[in-house]
């Protein structure tokens, strides 16, 4: 199989990368960086920057996309610009609607191809400092929908909307013991995610053995935050 994962140089796009290959997939990562993904076996690296870049030529059939690329921006909503809007909708939604449009025609190559966008779970469970992230999230649930709806039967679409995960984006807000623990109180679960939660269902998404009654959903994967309140 043959998958592409837009933003794939480190955290849920990296261990994701990993389980992929380690099935004997082919995948084609579109990142910044490299550095993570010398040593892969499987793996080819294109250099590209959401913000800057174009996608490339690629004849190949798309079996399965993955939009990773995404913003962490919490500032109270009086301290928030309208730049600051823009640019969580350019990278988180209008980003994704660029890969999309270049990979539609090769995921009709595919006999049963599978996209996976990334929301988060403030789109649905109002947190403050959330407003611009929230937003421009909301965006990519209802472009999941409907993508869902005009694709199908060929093209299933469906999101992951985590809360706080351990990646290089949430680094800051892990940044000490009192912050991750003060994170983890917050999850009923009592933890915040890692690369791996959000990975595998990332492929269990994209696989058709295994979701092939799956699409226009989005997933919640988040330590049972948004639907569980302990007494």
């Amino acid at each position: 199989m043959n998958y592409v994962l837009i933003g794939g140089g480190s955290g849920i796009g990296l261990k994701l990368a990993e389980i992929l290959t380690e099935s004997g997939n082919t995948v084609h990562v579109f990142s910044r960086n490299s550095t993570n993904l010398k040593s892969m076996e499987g793996v080819t690296h294109h250099t590209f920057d959401v913000e800057k870049d174009e996608l490339p030529d690629m004849d190949e059939a798309i079996d399965g996309f993955v939009y990773l690329p995404g913003t962490i921006n919490l500032k109270p909503f009086r301290g928030l610009k309208t730049e600051d809007f823009q640019r969580d909708l350019d990278i988180n939604f209008l980003g994704a609607v660029k890969s999309l449009q270049w990979a539609f025609p090769r995921l009709k190559k595919s006999k049963d191809a599978s996209v996976v966008l990334f929301s988060t779970v403030a789109v649905t469970l109002g947190m403050p400092f959330h407003a611009s992230i929230a937003a421009a999230k909301g965006a990519v649930e209802g472009l999941t929908r409907s993508l869902a709806a005009e694709w199908a039967p060929s093209i299933r679409v469906n999101a992951i909307a985590p809360s706080l995960t351990d990646t290089p984006l949430a680094a800051k807000l892990l940044a000490n013991d009192d912050k991750r623990r003060a994170s983890e109180e917050r999850h009923p679960l009592k933890s915040v995610g890692k690369p791996e939660d959000l990975a595998q269902m990332a492929a269990f998404l994209l696989s058709k053995e295994k979701s092939s009654w799956i699409s226009g959903q989005i997933l919640k994967v988040d330590g049972g935050i948004s639907a569980l309140k302990l007494l």
